[in-house]
């Protein structure tokens, strides 16, 4: 059985999705604190209509040492894939404890109850944020590491942690260094659903007429001007971590980029969105943000050599997918907001 942590959320359920797809039983250990609910329940429906896979989800936090021991006494878990962790740049900047708290202790914690209880693989979800100014792309894996903010601190503060926890108690890791994801699943199981939304396609998709999309910076030495980003489909993405699983049954630890290898810019993007919903959507020309660096482009011959794993979505099917999601989600967020306000009111309503 896989333990995934965090599989409430965006990349975590779509793992767990292509897990299921593959034939494994999985547990899910997530505090819902950014994740939802729903995606549990739309989980487990999924799974009795692919493989009859055993999906159970466990509301906890990797920080409770309790739940962590009891959930490791409860099912045989042979490895671990972890995604739980807080990701919101800005957010790591004014609240570092939050980040500290969260992405280091938890991960310990966890890494203790895995040595605890004998379980000595897991594929970890890193970022190229542990990259943070490139001095050259692609990027590869030999990159220099000097992260600017928080975020990208405590993930590469677990990458060092888990290398010394491979040193010292034989644990047998992947770490994946990501770029920027997008997408959905093709069966709307699940997709980007955040209370802040910081990403560019669902910010993209977001635009109304009451609601204007801003392009922050058209100066930057690129092909338009733009911030050119490697942006990488969620179900690609997934594939890797279930390909990573199997890789360290015979293999030894490895640490590997996840992107195309490509780069588009916002611009791009924004007409890849316009152009395949045939769409118009309405735009803001803004300043730069600071601390965006102009390019961040993965170096990815490692996952194609180690892993024989290669991005396939094209970008069109990418944001297909993205688009069709917002329709659910949508319907999701009428249904939840329902249902809390017939709380609220004394009645009962389910979702």
């Amino acid at each position: 059985m896989i333990l995934i942590t965090g599989a409430a959320g965006y990349i975590g359920s779509h793992s767990a999705i292509d897990f299921i797809k593959s034939g494994y039983d999985v547990v899910i250990l997530d505090n819902l604190s950014v994740g939802h609910i729903e995606i549990i329940e739309r989980l487990k429906t999924f799974a009795k209509f692919a493989k009859g896979n055993l999906v159970d989800f466990i509301k906890g936090d990797t920080r409770d040492t309790e739940t962590l021991d009891k959930l490791f006494e409860t099912y045989k878990i042979d490895a671990v894939v972890h995604f739980a962790a807080n990701s919101l740049v800005n957010e790591s900047v004014t609240n570092p404890s939050k980040y500290y708290n969260n992405n280091v202790s938890g991960s310990i914690s966890l890494l203790d109850a895995m040595m605890k209880h004998n379980v000595k693989k897991i594929v970890f979800s890193s970022t190229c944020a542990t990259y943070g100014e490139p001095e050259y792309v692609p990027i590869d894996e030999k990159h220099p590491q000097k992260p600017v903010n928080p975020y990208g601190n405590s993930k590469l503060a677990m990458e060092f942690a888990i290398k010394d926890y491979s040193h010292a108690y034989g644990l047998k890791y992947t770490i994946f260094r990501y770029f920027n994801v997008i997408g959905a699943d093709s069966e709307n199981v699940s997709g980007e659903w955040h209370d802040i939304e910081t990403h560019l396609v669902p910010n993209i998709l977001k635009a109304d007429e009451n609601k204007v999309f801003n392009l922050f910076g058209t100066d930057y030495d690129t092909k338009d001007g733009t911030c050119v980003r490697d942006y990488i489909d969620v179900c690609d993405l997934a594939r890797a971590h279930t390909m990573a699983y199997e890789y360290l049954q015979n293999n030894e630890s490895t640490i590997i980029n996840l992107g195309t290898g490509d780069g588009q810019s916002v611009k791009e993007i924004f007409s890849a969105v316009e152009n395949t919903l045939n769409v118009k959507v309405p735009l803001k020309i803004c300043g730069r943000r600071e601390g965006d660096p102009a390019k961040l482009i993965a170096n990815n011959s490692k996952a194609r050599e180690v892993l024989k794993w290669q991005s396939e979505t094209p970008l069109n099917i990418s944001v297909k997918n993205a688009a069709n999601w917002e329709k659910v989600l949508k319907t999701l967020q009428n249904a939840t907001n329902e249902a809390q306000k017939a709380s609220e009111n004394g009645e009962e309503k389910k979702l």
